[in-house]
């Protein structure tokens, strides 16, 4: 999924591909703080943004986990001092972290997909081997095709990155 912020006259096009996955926290703080990022430089920059998948738990349920489960079995004694993490963060952002409910993926148009449980799958699958094969964790970010950032960075990190790819 592509998603232009443009318009143009002379300023130099960032082309970002970003791999994520919709039930990361670390995900929506990169992509908040991009947001940002984007905002306060789209005077200066012509954006191009694609979205790619990327699965922290490849053999997660289709109908979700109990997030505290999660937390508790994949982070053991880590998981308190993480969630405490996350919550001051999301704070930083005007957020509550929400541990309730479950982790459940949801993907834009997976409507259309509830019929074939098979349709779009291919393209899932040449999405992860082309963007998302070589890295370890999301978001992971690639601005035009050779700069690399990982990880939920502040909108500081983005607008120094954008500066880089730039030039």
């Amino acid at each position: 999924m592509a998603q232009s912020v443009s318009s143009s006259a002379g300023k130099k096009l960032i082309r970002i591909d970003v791999s994520s996955d919709t039930v990361c926290p670390w995900c929506f703080v990169g992509k908040r703080n991009l947001d940002k990022a984007i905002a306060s430089s789209k005077d200066q920059y012509d954006f191009e943004i694609r979205w790619h998948p990327f699965f922290l738990n490849p053999s997660a349920p289709k109908e979700g986990v109990n997030k505290k489960d999660f937390y508790e079995n994949k982070f053991g004694s880590q998981n308190q001092g993480i969630i405490a993490r996350m919550t001051e963060v999301f704070r930083g952002l005007g957020l509550e972290y929400n541990m309730s409910g479950l982790t459940k993926v949801g993907v834009e148009g997976a409507a259309e997909f509830l019929d074939d449980p098979n349709s779009g799958l291919n393209e899932v699958h040449e999405e992860l081997k082309k963007y998302s094969a070589n890295i370890s964790g999301v978001p992971h970010f690639v601005l035009n095709g050779k700069h690399e950032l990982s990880g939920g960075q502040p909108p500081e990190v983005y607008l120094r990155a954008f500066q880089v790819a730039a030039n």
